[in-house]
């Protein structure tokens, strides 16, 4: 995948997180979604605008009206020629149809009604979506975080074993130390080369990894570590509990169109047509020349049968809405869950910083204390080693603890959606 060549200027978590949203595919769906509502409702609304129909058809019929033998036989006999009449059997039409809606029962507002919900769960879909990477570029830029304070902790170790490598090298050639005290040091600062390149090329990954989100190349070596928020308010505002609504909504609509479509419909109309025969079946019947016709009316429409599905639709609705009510009481549930997990791991964290300055400041003691007895012989250089690991350790917790207050603190906010 290509990255723009345009970097971002704010390495920050906030930055990361909105370009990640403007660069996540699923953030074209608002501008679809949108187009496709409109398109539904304004379809729903030209239910109201006058519909034409334009037909034209050629019939040949076996059978068609004539006078009666009798009144043929007294025409006859008053003279008039009644030979070959009669309407022929050929006939022709060119019609114009057209209705208006006076009343829909309700269908036409409950269209639009419906296009509106579906067009809302389909928002709230991408916005669950979009809700979902933002959890995920956390969990990188806190990574990338984490990973950097490993890596400078790693230097730093590997900075004060070489420094003691090269001490205790001296020792060595003065006769204070054994080679082998040499040999562990040296061994030592080799493995944690060794890990600082696992840390690096893990590292290189996790940042290669937040470009792709991001789609954008990060021009800093460092991310910015982002401010401690303060959490004043734990009711959650998650994504899903709008979709839930959205849902809801949704079904609500669907019952208002099962409700219309049993409801009778009356609508105005008006047909033309010009052909034969026309509406005077006495006169076609002795002329068989094309002729304008019309009818205008006003027309009642029920469909009785959508009566035998009503209850069924409706008790499917009432199910779903059933359903999304189980839903709705599982996400409230595990929100208090997560709620309750991430509040626990805030306050473990929270002691844990509290006392980390302090063993540094302890462990940084004694690994000095302990070089100066390597010094005097008083311990070897596994000794020294084992002080020197316990300090790093300690550093590295410390800092570590507080990028994981951090992240879980943020971890909170999101599972709050604040």
């Amino acid at each position: 995948m290509l990255l723009s060549t345009v970097s971002i200027g704010a390495q920050t978590l906030d930055e990361c997180r909105r370009l990640a949203r403007e660069h996540y595919p699923e953030i074209r769906q608002y501008n679809l979604v949108t187009r496709t509502e409109q398109f539904n409702v304004s379809n729903a609304a030209k239910a109201w605008i006058p519909q034409v129909v334009l037909s034209g058809q050629a019939t040949y019929q076996s059978a068609v009206p004539a006078y009666p033998e009798a009144l043929k036989n007294m025409m006859q006999a008053n003279g008039v020629d009644m030979s070959g009449t009669g309407m022929n059997k050929d006939q022709y039409r060119i019609a114009v149809d057209v209705t208006q809606n006076i009343w829909d029962g309700g269908q036409s507002k409950a269209s639009r009604a419906m296009a509106e919900a579906e067009a809302a769960e389909q928002r709230s879909r991408a916005d669950v979506s979009l809700y979902d990477l933002q959890s995920r570029v956390d969990g990188l830029y806190f990574g990338i975080l984490l990973l950097d304070e490993r890596m400078e902790q790693t230097k730093a170790m590997i900075e004060v074993l070489g420094s003691n490598l090269n001490r205790m090298r001296t020792y060595h050639e003065n006769g204070v130390a054994l080679q082998s005290d040499v040999d562990v040091m040296e061994a030592e600062l080799l493995t944690a080369q060794q890990q600082l390149g696992q840390v690096e090329s893990s590292l290189t990954s996790y940042r290669r990894m937040l470009e792709i989100f991001i789609g954008r190349s990060l021009i800093s070596d460092k991310l910015e570590r982002p401010v401690m928020p303060i959490i004043q308010d734990y009711t959650s505002t998650r994504p899903e509990f709008a979709l839930l609504d959205a849902q809801e909504n949704r079904l609500t609509a669907q019952r208002r169109v099962i409700n219309s479509s049993v409801m009778p419909r009356f609508g105005a109309f008006a047909q033309g047509y010009y052909g034969y025969p026309g509406l005077d079946i006495f006169k076609d019947m002795t002329s068989t020349e094309w002729t304008l016709n019309g009818i205008v009316g006003v027309r009642m429409l029920w469909n009785m049968s959508a009566f035998y599905t009503k209850n069924n639709n409706l008790e499917k609705i009432s199910i779903a809405q059933q359903q999304l009510a189980v839903q709705r009481e599982i996400l409230q549930f595990n929100t208090r869950m997560l709620t309750t997990q991430d509040d626990g791991e805030i306050a473990r964290l929270r002691k844990a910083v509290e006392n980390d300055a302090r063993i540094v400041e302890l462990r940084r003691s004694v690994r000095m204390a302990a070089e100066s007895q390597l010094k005097n012989g008083v311990i070897d250089a596994t000794d020294l080693l084992r002080k020197i690991t316990d300090e790093t350790t300690a550093a590295l917790n410390r800092n570590m603890h507080e990028i994981e207050l951090l992240q879980a603190i943020y971890k909170l906010k999101h599972t709050l959606n604040e």
